[in-house]
């Protein structure tokens, strides 16, 4: 099996997924814009050939590198980034070179625009916040007359939270428009909540081979207030998300892929959407989550998400298995706050449950933190005194 691996390089996640195949007899093929002798030596070791462009935005360039692997070694089986940023690159090289598996142009427009999303959601009976294309200030003060505030705002095509903003009056709202980037933006109502992630690994068929919930505080309220953070991966998930995740899956026909949807467990009823304790769906991402969100599903579960992968792709089954089961913790402490305790004293009160800790880098201090703990722990009362002593 032939598999094109489009920025094998980023994120660093990508490195456990070309491994494992690699591992399963696949011969991965890497396109990437960092140069050879900057990959880390164990994606070196798994990849089979590396081609290096030095931009991975001009597409005449990643065009004539998958037509160099296709003379040297064949039909490509397989072409994916891991990477929402790429999915439209992705799905015109598969249009562009017949590549049976994934996305293709005339489907990745729902994928990519949050509001071909919303289309899709709303298709399905799959609850959702209601939105609009932002055209006007006009339309956008009827659509909070409507609503109410706070809406969120968005870039329509986006990768996660970038470009977001919570607007909460018509003060806010007026200054938004003076400013409005010229890129497409959508706006939503802001749903009240925990964010509930529904992770899996799905077969050629829609069924899961695997499943996952990650729980979040709202991170634009943690990035705009400067917040710590603090999320967990759970050992269960709640039959209604389950159900709806499952739901969304099919609803996408988001066969043979790792799939991360976004849900808010509503914390008040939204005439419509559902009432306080049900799920309303987000946005719906075609990769892994991101950041150490796959590590910590292998935490929670005792188990290997990257084979998993590496098996779906190569035998359309599972055969990896699931052990005992746990809360995995991430604390991560910003710059600018003043904590009650010291590293030392963290790693002296957890340091049989610390799996992980380290600086991040640079450019995720905003949204992920600086320093990061993470931890697993049977009971989730434990796991809250973690979250409080890391984060007092």
């Amino acid at each position: 099996m032939n598999y094109v691996f489009i920025s094998p390089s980023y994120p660093v996640t990508c490195t456990y997924f070309i491994d494992r195949l690699s591992r399963q007899g696949v011969t991965v093929l890497g396109i990437g814009d960092t140069p050879y002798d900057e990959l880390n030596g164990q994606l070196k070791s798994a990849l089979t050939e590396y081609y290096y462009v030095d931009s991975l935005e001009d597409y005449d360039k990643v065009y004539r590198a998958a037509a160099f692997f296709i003379h040297k070694y064949g039909r490509i089986d397989w072409l994916e980034s891991l990477n929402e940023y790429w999915l439209k690159t992705d799905a015109r090289l598969r249009t562009d070179f017949n590549i049976a598996s994934g996305t293709r142009e005339d489907k990745v427009g729902e994928l990519v625009q949050k509001s071909g999303m919303k289309k899709v959601f709303l298709d399905a009976g799959i609850p959702t916040a209601r939105q609009t294309v932002i055209t006007d200030l006009a339309a956008a003060k009827a659509f909070t007359t409507k609503y109410g505030y706070p809406v969120i705002v968005k870039p329509d095509i986006g990768a996660g939270a970038n470009g977001a903003r919570k607007i909460e009056t018509e003060e806010e709202l007026a200054a938004f428009f003076e400013e409005l980037p010229p890129e497409p933006y959508v706006m939503e109502e802001f749903l009240c909540g925990d964010i509930c992630t529904y992770d899996a690994v799905v077969d050629s068929r829609c069924e899961p081979l695997f499943e996952s919930m990650c729980t979040y505080p709202p991170v634009i309220d943690s990035v705009s207030n400067d917040e710590n953070i603090h999320y967990y991966t759970s050992p269960e998930m709640p039959e209604r998300l389950r159900a709806l995740g499952r739901k969304t899956v099919k609803a996408f026909g988001a066969g043979s892929r790792f799939v991360h949807f976004e849900f808010i467990n509503i914390s008040k009823d939204y005439k419509g959407i559902g009432k306080a304790g049900d799920f309303a769906v987000m946005e719906v991402n075609m990769r892994p989550a991101g950041g150490h969100d796959p590590d910590m599903m292998n935490y929670a579960q005792s188990t290997d998400v990257f084979s998993i992968y590496a098996e779906m792709v190569t035998q359309d089954g599972r055969r990896m298995p699931s052990g005992e089961s746990f809360y995995c913790a991430y604390a991560a402490r910003k710059d600018g706050h003043s904590f009650a305790h010291s590293h030392e004293e963290i790693m002296e009160r957890y340091g049989d449950g610390i799996v992980m800790q380290e600086e991040m880098p640079p450019i995720d201090w905003p949204s992920m933190g600086r320093y990061v703990y993470m931890a697993r722990f049977k009971k989730k009362e434990e796991m809250d005194g973690f979250f409080r002593f890391v984060l007092e």
